[in-house]
């Protein structure tokens, strides 16, 4: 059996950055256990799967264009959200298979999501998520290495430093990481974009993420209130890097960036 494969950079505004994805079309679903090795095979932050036919209970998409059931795998577990490789499939199937439609929607395990042509760029619309005032947990601060000026959680844990500096410089201790839901957002006010970040989740198999749409749907409605304005640009500041422009609209957050492919690729499966 031959399935194929995509890497997209997602999130780049140049080759050899951004957050590259796997994308690999399947004409019906394979087993999970094949589905988890294909994504360890790979052994990039994400592996999304895709199939035309939608689950039962899925419902009419939202909006209009083609739509899809859309899976995501790190190199250990299927995971409820990921932006980065949503982004990608989105850019293959706008450029590839259905160049003539505006937007598609993917039905998830984070209900429908949607990505639309805007301008050159692609516009992604997530669910925002929101985030509560926690106390900074000691340990997890020693293992980044910073001094926490706030600490909030939701899906991700969320420490906010003073300066771009403490988030660009902080060298994590993974081995000192405390047990997490999901992973953990560093983030401040930026010098390069309105905020910067960075996102670890060792315990998911993703040491640091290059650029994580996911951790930006958290971020943009933070941030938001922070600065009073809707509209915000942000930089992710790993080695790779990536920038993103983030709205915030109503209970949705639109994360608007640029793709590029790296290669195209055949995998063979025994049949």
């Amino acid at each position: 059996m031959e399935v194929l494969l995509h890497q997209i950079d997602a999130f780049a505004d140049a080759p050899f950055t951004g957050n590259p994805a796997a994308v690999m079309p399947l004409l019906s679903w394979l087993s999970d256990d094949l589905l988890q090795q294909l994504a360890e095979e790979n052994n990039l932050a994400e592996t999304a799967f895709y199939t035309s036919a939608l689950p039962i209970g899925a419902g009419l998409p939202p909006g209009e264009g083609p739509a899809f059931h859309l899976r995501w795998f790190t190199p250990m577990l299927e995971v409820d959200m990921c932006g980065h490789a949503t982004f990608a499939t989105a850019a293959y199937l706008l450029e590839d298979m259905h160049p003539e439609a505006e937007q598609v929607q993917f039905f998830t395990r984070s209900g429908w999501l949607s990505v639309e042509r805007a301008g050159d760029a692609l516009r992604m619309s997530l669910p925002a998520l929101p985030s509560i005032d926690v106390e900074p947990d000691p340990a997890l601060a020693a293992a980044l290495g910073v001094r926490p000026l706030r600490a909030l959680s939701g899906q991700d844990e969320i420490i906010v430093v003073a300066t771009e500096h403490e988030v660009r410089s902080a060298r994590p201790d993974f081995g000192a990481f405390p047990p997490l839901p999901r992973g953990v957002i560093l983030t401040a006010p930026g010098d390069s974009a309105d905020f910067v970040s960075r996102f670890f989740a060792p315990g998911a198999g993703i040491p640091e993420d290059p650029v994580t749409g996911s951790a930006h749907a958290q971020l943009t409605p933070l941030w938001s209130r922070d600065f009073g304005r809707a509209e915000l640009s942000a930089r992710q500041l790993s080695r790779r890097g990536g920038l993103l422009h983030c709205a915030l609209a109503g209970d949705r957050v639109l994360l608007t960036g640029h793709c590029h492919r790296y290669l195209d690729g055949v995998v063979q499966l025994p049949d």
